[in-house]
């Protein structure tokens, strides 16, 4: 792959065409050579100029234009990426049964990179038999076909079929870049429960304690499991504005004891339960009615603080036979020892299956984009996870998790 990634960006005839475009610029903003092809009916919704503004490269929709150059066959060969945002009812369709009747269409039969479809259409067509077969039949062949998010369609209909958020598209697409096996189809069935963000404990109506979580790594985590096939659910304390993931069931919730709460509920039934929420360990012995005064002779108030439940002892004492927990521990060395050897004791002493450790500090795990770190498991696996997009360490947690539910099973 050379030093710009080169993406294919399909466009597909739907009204969530504009959407393309913010994923357009979110790709070309990070780096990325990004050659849009549309189909005809695309192009009655966002025009050619605009995409080629956007790229920098012209814009064709037929196998008629530009000849000499084989277009047709170069422009799949030549790409690191396949996308195809929206990916309509008809061209999963065409995708499934080889129909290769423009420019976007034999693109996708000469690409032998990732291929990624973004679906958007209204519920009835997600739903119709034929395009779920379509979509079936697309998965068997390892192409990848995301989960569409619920929410408002065209016109007055909500359901599910509506485009996934085009941050979550271009964060997904890098991911396929660094790992193209990132989002094989291996949770189906699957249940899981993820908590992410951090927890803020009031101290006066206006004030609180809190933590530097930004949440991005439970959601990415969230994000992958979803469109690796599981059914999951996302326990969201305090995040910093984050799209809620495609697929994804959201539970916002702000203490810890409410997400304690939330978490044991959804809980009782999952198959994987992952913490990666950022829980505060204290919270003021008492919440002040009012707003906390200033003193005149500048006096600072005391507080007292009180100790908030170890929100994942009490799970590992309640699991059931056969759930999979995992634990986040966000750990600086010291005296007493380093990150790792922090992390093996907290391992021994939290019982969880998988340990995630992180070490943190000024520019590290807490508000950034990348994140590294260790993968502890209770059998003494210790594999070091390189430094890369927090999807990237999603992807390799879920990994992990797979094989286990995949022991487990064959144990059964």
């Amino acid at each position: 792959m050379g030093t710009r990634p080169r993406v294919v960006l399909g466009v597909g005839g739907g009204i969530a065409a504009y959407k393309a475009c913010e994923v357009l610029r979110g790709l070309t903003e990070s780096g990325h050579d990004v050659r849009v092809v549309p189909t005809a009916a695309a192009l009655k919704f966002v025009g050619a100029a605009t995409f080629e503004a956007l790229s920098g490269h012209p814009v064709h929709t037929d196998v008629f234009t530009a000849v000499p150059e084989v277009q047709h066959v170069r422009v799949g060969q030549e790409a690191d990426l396949v996308l195809v945002v929206p990916a309509t009812a008809d061209l999963l369709a065409k995708a499934a049964h080889g129909v290769a009747d423009d420019l976007l269409t034999n693109t996708l039969l000469t690409a032998r990179c990732p291929v990624a479809f973004f679906p958007a259409m209204h519920t009835e067509m997600w739903e119709h038999p034929a395009t779920r077969d379509n979509v079936a039949l697309l998965r068997s062949r390892g192409v990848v076909v995301t989960e569409p998010d619920s929410g408002r369609l065209t016109g007055k209909d909500t359901g599910k079929g509506r485009l996934a958020d085009p941050r979550e598209i271009v964060d997904l697409a890098r991911l396929l870049l660094a790992r193209s096996d990132a989002l094989p189809r291996d949770l189906e069935g699957v249940r899981v429960v993820v908590s992410a963000g951090g927890t803020r404990e009031p101290l006066d109506p206006v004030r609180f304690l809190g933590n530097r979580s930004s949440g991005k790594q439970g959601y990415a985590l969230a994000r992958v499991a979803a469109q690796r096939g599981a059914e999951v659910t996302l326990v969201a304390a305090h995040t910093a504005a984050l799209p809620a993931p495609a697929g994804v069931r959201v539970v916002s919730v702000s203490t810890a004891a409410e997400l304690q709460t939330a978490v044991e509920d959804v809980a009782v039934d999952a198959d994987v339960v992952v913490m990666a929420a950022a829980v505060a360990d204290f919270r003021p012995a008492e919440r002040a009615e009012h707003k906390i005064k200033k003193q005149d002779d500048d006096s600072a108030p005391t507080v007292l603080l009180a100790r908030n439940p170890d929100i994942l002892a009490g799970l590992v004492q309640r699991r059931r036979p056969g759930q999979l927990l995992v634990g986040f521990a966000a750990e600086t060395g010291d005296e007493h020892g380093s990150v790792l050897d922090h992390g093996r004791v907290k391992l021994k002493r939290k019982g969880v299956d998988l340990l995630v450790l992180n070490a943190v500090g000024e520019g590290r795990a807490f508000e950034v984009d990348e994140n590294t770190g260790w993968l502890l498991t209770s059998s003494g696996l210790e594999q070091r996870i390189p430094l890369g997009a927090k999807s990237e360490l999603a992807a390799t947690v879920w990994d992990a998790v797979a094989e286990l539910v995949r022991a487990g099973e064959r144990r059964q």
